[in-house]
């Protein structure tokens, strides 16, 4: 069931970022990202009260409530990170990036849980995702280099703490309903989407932003939130260093639908580094 989740889990969140790239064409990508969280919180709780574990919320144990919180920082600012790259640079250039969060999870799961079952594979894997993304990271062709720069720092950035994430979550979500765990790790994310929102003096632009972008960014925060329940599920019952790369494989439905809606296409070596980082990814989904 957790790999079945895991599979479901990368094709929301393939999906979450093309409907995420339609929405902040025009608004700004704090506030896109800060309205998309509301979306994600009721979702999220909407699933809590489904599952019934309402209940079980006294039980969180003070350790487990510390990391599900850290989990949700670093998912804000992955997220502020992840979307401002994604409003300065192509879909096909920032996905690769924030996808390359895989190799940092998996060797990170290697050491803090000791996943070292078929490590030559996982090893194998991540270095095949490695290489792949560095393939498929190419320059803008601008005149500004601080342009052609500035968006790569956001997208690793949001690699960085996408990593982060997975790991303070997998402490965290330990002995907790994983629904009721995505939820109350939404109000810190919630939380820290708003204050950037306010802090930059942007809370007047909620009132404008287009109805059309609203819809776009209301969808990919509902399925973001599917992605979540999925993936959360499948890290608490499943093997951190096997979900992960199964998720990312949502770079396959970014690329593809990043062709078919904003008909950005892949050079040849961007593609053969896409080949890389599936085959690095299905070899630890299969093998490890």
């Amino acid at each position: 069931m957790w790999i079945i989740a895991a599979i479901f889990s990368s094709l929301f969140a393939g999906l979450t970022s093309i409907l995420a790239k339609c929405g902040i064409k025009k608004t700004d990508s704090d506030v896109a990202t800060a309205v998309r969280t509301i979306v994600v919180l009721i979702f999220s709780w909407i699933m809590v009260g489904v599952v019934g574990s309402f209940d079980t919320i006294g039980d969180i144990s003070p350790k487990s409530l510390l990391f599900l919180v850290l989990s949700g920082f670093a998912t804000g600012a992955s997220w502020i990170c992840y979307f401002k790259a994604l409003s300065m640079a192509d879909v096909n250039k920032v996905v690769p990036i924030d996808k390359s969060s895989t190799v940092l999870t998996v060797l990170a799961a290697i050491i803090l849980f000791n996943e070292t079952n078929n490590l030559t594979v996982k090893l194998i894997g991540t270095f095949l995702i490695g290489a792949g993304v560095l393939m498929m990271v190419e320059k803008k062709q601008t005149g500004d280099v601080k342009e052609k720069r500035s968006w790569i720092i956001y997208a690793v950035g949001a690699a960085v703490f996408a990593a982060a994430t997975s790991i303070l979550a997998k402490i965290g979500i330990e002995g907790v309903e994983s629904n009721l765990g995505t939820a109350i790790r939404t109000i810190v994310v919630l939380i820290m989407a708003w204050a950037i929102v306010f802090m930059k003096g942007k809370g007047g632009q909620v009132r404008k932003i287009d109805r059309r972008e609203l819809m776009f960014i209301s969808l990919s925060g509902i399925a973001t939130g599917a992605s979540w329940l999925c993936y959360y599920y499948a890290i608490q019952t499943g093997i951190v260093s096997v979900v992960v790369p199964i998720d990312k494989l949502s770079i396959l439905v970014s690329v593809g639908f990043s062709y078919i809606v904003f008909k950005e296409k892949l050079s040849k070596k961007a593609a053969a580094g896409l080949a890389l980082m599936v085959a690095g990814t299905l070899a630890m989904a299969i093998f490890a």
